[in-house]
């Protein structure tokens, strides 16, 4: 159990918490929702003591696991200690167990090594380097990497230790924060079971919302400056929510037009012969004042890609025996398909297997090792690249306004100004400069950028990554409706079945390219696994 007791939290002029009681239950497996901005990890942050709030105290179990985000930190470590770290007790007296071990042996010490071996038995000690080989083998980290050093495994690896870290040594709650960043669509399914056998506490941010959907019990939704739980999953609480705001609206305009009524009678007969009745009236309105309802800060951006002012050919892309590799190990391997107009494609497989790689031959940004890509007639590419970096200057003080007017070669101001608006960048905001920019307004920002020069071909390399549930919705709309051909990277299954009719999957044996939903991949891909 988690109890936060009159939580406030401000930041500049902005409240993100003002008096916040709440307890999160033993046994419930909350989904910590809002929108960028709202306070979530500041939240995670607060409750771990990483973080100092404004007022009021937090109340934890003994024993807690929480997502790290600095694999720097652990650097040094194999693999397999990164884990066991999780457990911070079991770690410290394995430490000094071996410190112990080094110097002259006394009664003392004799003593020492004894109250260390009991808590090693509590803490399951002996059996610690096998539960952690087992976690980091479901996680998809191969046992040849147990034994390495953090630095010298792939980075999306060190990111996946640390999740694994978390949930190592039972804890009694578990905080985390986008855990299935890095993850791909097996490494989820395998995190999502693992979580819904949990027993313990468990709050969890993520942008994912089939995630969510498949491992909550109950929503935390911030909003209205506090937290309100919600049962059920992600789904469920946007029905309740959107329900409990409609209705508070409805009773708000049923009162305006009685109270409307009520003061055309008391002018009508104010100072007539009626008092009574008007008095009555007076008190009437009085007791029927709306309640104020304050503003949600639910904001979602508004992501259509205008019919493409030229059209491309039939055949938009094609590639021939296409091969790419880095060193002596190739990526793609003699890959041919062709992509056709109004295609709607997802690229799907697990990290390292080259989605990334295929998407940036596709776009130009690469040259083939072997084979070719022909570009087809009229075809015209928009390229959101998985770095951002790639196409904004983090270190210019060009602003958003000025970097959106720069793609293309007359964009007029208030076009301009008209879509930062629906990409959220309002009012001055549309004024900040690139460098100061968040993941997700730099996410929206490159959108805002696709929407203006108006491509034919759309090829995003997880554009979700930063983008929060709101927005991801808003996306999936967007391709569903764009009348071009759309070819997206991405682990996000909730985005992948709003606008994907064809999927790419870079499997160990090579690029399959297949006709139809990835939920009907999938059940192919289950069925050939069946043993005969």
């Amino acid at each position: 159990m988690i109890t936060l007791e009159n939580i406030s939290k401000r930041v500049g002029n902005r409240t993100l918490f003002e008096n916040v009681t709440f307890t999160f239950n033993e046994g419930c497996r909350y989904g910590l929702t809002g929108p960028n901005g709202s306070g979530k990890s500041t939240l995670l942050r607060i409750v771990m003591g990483l973080e100092s709030q404004n007022t009021g105290i937090v109340s934890l179990p003994k024993k807690v696991g929480f997502l790290k985000q600095r694999i720097e930190d652990f650097k040094d470590f194999s693999v397999v200690n990164t884990v066991i770290m999780g457990n911070t007790r079991l770690w410290n007296v394995l430490q000094e167990r071996d410190r112990l071990y080094e110097v002259e042996m006394t009664d003392a010490i004799g003593l020492r090594l004894g109250e260390i071996e009991e808590v090693i038995a509590e803490e399951d000690g002996y059996s610690a380097e096998a539960e952690a080989e087992a976690l980091l083998i479901g996680m998809g980290i191969p046992e040849e990497f147990h034994g390495k050093k953090m630095h010298e495994i792939p980075t999306d690896r060190q990111f996946r230790v640390l999740l694994i870290q978390a949930l190592f040594g039972n804890p009694h709650a578990l905080l985390l924060d986008e855990p299935t960043n890095h993850l791909d669509l097996d490494s989820i399914a395998w995190l999502e079971g693992f979580l819904r056998d949990y027993h313990g506490t468990l709050i969890v941010v993520s942008h994912d919302r089939h995630f969510l959907n498949a491992v909550c019990t109950h929503i935390a939704d911030i909003d209205y400056d506090t937290i309100i739980t919600y049962p059920g999953n992600y789904d469920a609480m946007l029905v309740t929510k959107t329900a409990v705001r409609a209705r508070a609206e409805d009773e708000n305009k049923a009162k305006e037009k009685k109270i409307s009524q009520l003061r055309e009678f008391v002018a009508k007969f104010g100072a007539g012969t009626r008092a009574s009745q008007v008095q009555s009236r007076v008190r009437e309105i009085d007791r029927l004042q709306p309640m104020e309802l304050k503003k949600s800060n639910i904001s979602r951006p508004y992501i259509r890609f205008a019919l493409p002012e030229k059209q491309s050919g039939q055949v938009v892309l094609k590639a021939e025996k296409l091969s790419k590799g880095y060193g002596e190990a190739p990526v793609i391997r003699n890959a041919s398909f062709e992509i056709h107009r109004g295609d709607k494609i997802a690229v799907i497989g697990n990290n390292g297997r080259g989605k990334t790689t295929l998407l940036k031959l596709l776009a130009g940004v690469f040259q083939p090792d072997i084979g070719q890509i022909a570009l087809g007639h009229a075809a015209e590419i928009g390229y959101f690249p998985q770095n951002h970096g790639d196409v904004l200057n983090k270190h210019s003080e060009e602003t958003a306004f000025d970097w959106l007017k720069s793609r293309k070669t007359v964009v007029y101001d208030q076009d301009a100004r008209g879509v930062l608006g629906k990409m959220l960048f309002g009012g001055d905001d549309a004024f900040k400069p690139v460098r100061t920019l968040s993941g997700g307004e730099t996410a929206r920002l490159i959108l805002g950028g696709l929407m203006i020069t108006q491509p034919n071909v759309l090829i995003l390399d997880e554009p979700n990554n930063h983008l929060d549930l709101e927005a991801v919705s808003a996306l999936a709309w967007g391709l569903e409706d764009f009348k071009g051909t759309a070819i997206v990277a991405t682990h996000d299954r909730e985005l992948i079945h709003g606008f994907a009719l064809k999927i790419i999957a870079l499997e160990e044996d090579g690029l399959h390219f297949h006709q139809g939903s990835l939920e009907e991949y999938l059940e192919k891909k289950k069925f050939q696994k069946k043993p005969l």
